[in-house]
């Protein structure tokens, strides 16, 4: 099964990290420590990171290893 991206989500008064497809995922206090735990998880398993904001918008993406796309630089 291949690894899936991670995301950092707001989940009630706080943040959760969640991966694609699963259920539950962990709640943090803020959002920087979500992305901290989210970044960490991303590189471990070379995924992409996802970060939405309040509104459920993604506000920022980064790549961990795993990037379709081939570019050069």
């Amino acid at each position: 099964m291949p690894a899936r991206n991670i995301h950092v989500v707001p989940s009630g008064d706080g943040w959760a990290v969640e991966i694609e497809g699963a259920q539950g995922g962990d709640v943090h206090a803020t959002q920087e420590a979500a992305i901290t735990a989210g970044t960490e998880r991303a590189k471990r398993d070379q995924v992409e990171l996802i970060i939405h904001g309040r509104d459920g918008q993604i506000r920022e993406r980064n790549s961990f290893g795993h990037d379709p796309r081939n570019v050069k630089g």
